[in-house]
């Protein structure tokens, strides 16, 4: 993702729907119901062109406790939670 460890765990609230969140320094274990949703990230490397800077922060996602459309539908809403504006 492009952003950093800070503006990650910021959104983090808001990207799971407030569900009961624990936060460890580089990983976060989300509870919802039945299921469990545990989100590593690691900051890597910047991506440089010319000469803008932009942050990544690799991000992964392990899901158990619900099925698949239950799973597609919290990494949709994440993925709408965590867009950046532009166009």
């Amino acid at each position: 993702m492009g952003c950093t460890r800070e503006e990650f765990v910021g959104w983090l609230p808001k990207a799971t729907q407030h569900a009961t969140l624990q936060l460890e320094h580089d990983r976060a274990v989300v509870r919802a119901g039945a299921m469990t949703v545990e989100i590593a990230f690691t900051p890597a490397p910047p991506r440089r062109i010319a000469l803008l800077s932009l942050p990544v922060l690799l991000v992964s996602f392990r899901i158990s406790g619900a099925d698949a459309e239950a799973c597609r539908e919290f990494i949709r809403y994440f993925d709408l939670c965590t867009r950046r504006g532009g166009g």
